[in-house]
């Protein structure tokens, strides 16, 4: 019996422990800087904001409401109307022709900072002006500068002027922001009201939630979506202040369910390619009046770019790109049909009762297994049990509760409990580390350990961003040497290339031959993994020179290597057969990165990469598009970018760009002589290729209707 009591106690003071690492971790997690955070609380953190957009993706998509409709600056627009900006004469064209449909309010998620010229930006305010139903749309910067004092006292008009604060309050618990860029006071006169429309997004940069209210020079201001909100139902936003934050924030008598910080948590209503898409209209369908009569009457439109070449895209749980005025309508809808989630003090309250109590329950019932196969069945069970009854009120109530941080400290009750009864787990763990880590990666083996059930056969569809390297000549080279010293050769080239690899975050798939395949974003998630993909790539072109001037020294001949890098979805799981698989990854886009290796032969390159990763990795990455090819073995075409090395980067960048618009648009005489410009100081191969087809269009022109299309045929 002593032993028994004994037996308990012990597994409740485990669960005390896990309870409290648990909630520790989530208070240093949400409360410290992400930079500064270590890396293993930094994984956390991503896996914790990723685990409740599980819950949306498992849902699936819904129908928004019908009152909320977004009019988009879009890819039909742009290729009618032109390049963005247009001018201010074609946006009071639109502006008005809103206003003819009938809108009842109309928010400009975009601003007018700058002047055109007197006449055009008169045009516009008229318009703006006349239509009287007009939100403008600003944003705040940190960086201070100059504000037109007429342009403050435009913005300072629509601060939020009824707010209640609670006695102790000495202070406004909002983030706080220098100095706005704000519409010039022309335009900005006939607006009805003024809202911010900054964003936040996550440690993981995803957009989750929106600001509703910021603080500047001492007066708090309503968001874009919040003022449209306030025309569209005619009623007043009354704030709430008490020493904990934001107490409430009210619509009328309706409730919106922010955080202590404003906040509002956005329940995406699908993707904007399904049927959770806010209702879109084209911009162009509205300046040229092709829309049924009042087809937006008593409508709330929010007036935003979408084209992806304007780059208002943002990260979502469901879209790894979506346009921005999408995130204000979707909040905008949210708080209409009260389905905005409800992440507060309340829910914090709520995961830490949970996270003490139910660590406790599942104590006492691993208390009365009698061994620990049973032990793993109850914890399974009443993880099983939480998840379904998390799911219900997310989908019934919409309380944003933690999903992963109680199972987090159901697992470490359970493997304590479960190392205090037995030891095996121990020795099992080591056995699988010695048996697995020689040939596969460590992060691999870790998770292995953890879960030795994932050495099934089977995977996952996430998405990657998949890097292939290829010797030139390889072949040549291999009749040229021995073969020990070709083992040899290959032996220097593949370490340094793997460590690059392993250092940029990536993980080594296989080698095949004196190629290299790498992953990066599996087994485990990596932040920006274009953009480690792509530097991995620089770094392997640097590290080239080096080897190769080694090389030459022993006499042995210099090789060049071509890279190619696609981003995109694929399964990566073990694969193989029964008695023997691998971890590595398959799917079209892992076809398309090796495809785009392949395509280095042709255009003399040494790295080429998919548009998909060229948009996710870093700004600062020396990318040219050089052409729109349909690689072997694809019927629709993709434009491709090389990542540029060595110098001369303006002139292929910049005059190679403008040559390339120009051949597109069949200029060919005037393509080919700036075409001959870059090359004649860069030998760019690439500019060498299009001198070639431009002199073979001069001669026989396409055929009407030509696209510019490339189709490659060699892999």
């Amino acid at each position: 019996m002593r032993k028994y009591l004994v037996k308990h106690l012990v597994f409740i003071l485990f669960a005390l422990i896990s309870s409290v690492v648990v909630i520790y971790g989530d208070f240093k997690s949400h409360t410290f800087d992400p930079d500064k955070l270590p890396a293993l609380l930094r994984f956390y953190q991503n896996f914790v904001l990723k685990s409740k957009d599980w819950r949306l993706t498992f849902r699936g998509p819904i129908k928004p409401p019908l009152p909320v409709v977004i009019v988009a600056i879009d890819n039909k627009s742009i290729k009618k109307i032109g390049r963005w900006p247009w001018s201010r004469e074609i946006t009071a064209s639109l502006i008005r022709g809103m206003a003819e449909y009938g809108a009842t309010v109309v928010a400009l998620d975009i601003v007018f900072s700058e002047t055109q010229n007197p006449a055009a930006d008169r045009v516009l305010a008229e318009s703006i002006a006349s239509s009287g139903n007009v939100i403008e749309g600003y944003f705040f910067r940190e960086e201070p500068h100059p504000v037109d004092p007429e342009v403050k006292a435009q913005i300072r008009s629509s601060r939020i002027s009824q707010i209640r604060t609670d006695s102790g309050v000495t202070s406004v618990p909002l983030t706080e922001y220098v100095n706005p860029d704000a519409n010039i006071a022309l335009i900005g006169r006939g607006a009805i009201a003024h809202g911010y429309y900054n964003a936040l997004f996550d440690a993981d940069g995803l957009f989750r939630r929106l600001p509703l209210l910021l603080l500047y020079d001492g007066d708090v201001y309503p968001s874009l979506m919040l003022q449209a909100l306030q025309q569209f139902t005619h009623e007043t936003v009354r704030v709430h202040i008490n020493t904990a934050g934001i107490r409430t924030i009210q619509l009328g008598n309706n409730s919106i369910p922010s955080n202590q910080k404003g906040e509002l948590y956005l329940n995406y209503y699908g993707s904007s390619n399904n049927d959770g898409k806010i209702t879109t209209y084209s911009a162009v369908d509205i300046i040229d009046k092709i829309l049924p009569a009042n087809e937006l009457k008593g409508k709330m439109v929010f007036v935003g770019p979408t084209e992806e070449g304007i780059y208002d895209l943002r990260p979502t749980p469901f879209d790894a790109i979506r346009p921005g005025v999408e995130i204000h309508a979707t909040a905008a809808a949210n708080i209409l049909e009260q389905r905005a989630l409800i992440h507060n003090s309340r829910t914090d309250s709520i995961d830490n009762v949970l996270m003490f109590l139910l660590p406790f329950v599942l104590a006492l019932l691993l208390g009365i297994m009698p061994n620990a196969t049973m032990g793993i069945v109850s914890a399974s069970g009443l993880s099983m049990l939480y998840l379904v009854v998390n799911y219900q009120l997310f989908t019934r109530y919409f309380l944003d509760l933690s999903l992963w941080s109680p199972l987090v400290a159901f697992a470490f009750t359970t493997v304590s409990s479960e190392i205090y009864r037995s030891l095996v787990v121990d020795r099992k763990g080591r056995y699988l580390k010695k048996a697995f880590s020689s040939y596969v990666s460590a992060d691999l083996v870790a998770r292995i350990i953890k879960n030795p059930e994932s050495l099934t056969l089977g995977g996952e569809k996430r998405e990657i961003s998949i890097l292939f390297s290829d010797i030139r000549g390889f072949t040549t080279l291999s009749e040229k040497l021995s073969p020990e010293e070709l083992v040899l050769m290959l032996n220097e080239y593949l370490n340094p290339m793997t460590r690059i690899v392993l250092e940029e975050k990536g993980t080594l798939d296989k080698y095949i031959g004196d190629a290299v395949m790498a992953l990066y974003n599996a087994p485990l998630d990596v932040a920006g993994h274009a953009d480690h993909a792509c530097r991995s790539a620089l770094k392997m072109i640097a590290i080239l020179d080096e080897l190769n001037r080694t090389f030459v020294r022993r006499g042995l001949q210099a090789i060049d290597i071509g890279i190619g890098i696609n981003t995109g979805d694929a399964v990566v799981g073990n694969m193989g057969a029964s008695m023997r698989f691998d971890y590595t990854a398959i799917g079209d886009n892992v076809n398309l990165a090796s495809r785009l290796e392949g395509l280095n032969k042709l255009y003399g390159t040494h790295i080429i990469v998919s548009e998909s990763t060229k948009l996710q990795a870093g700004s600062d990455l020396p990318f040219r598009e050089i052409d729109f090819v349909a690689v072997k073995g694809k019927q629709v075409p993709i434009p491709i970018y090389e990542l540029m090395v060595g110098d001369a980067g303006e002139i292929r960048g910049r005059v190679f760009g403008d040559a390339l618009r120009l051949y597109r648009n069949s200029e060919f005489a005037a393509a080919v002589q700036l075409f001959e410009d870059v090359y004649s100081q860069t030998h760019d191969h690439v500019s060498s290729l299009y001198i070639e087809r431009c002199r073979e269009f001069i001669e026989s022109p396409p055929v009407e209707g030509w696209d510019g299309v490339y189709v490659a045929k060699m892999k």
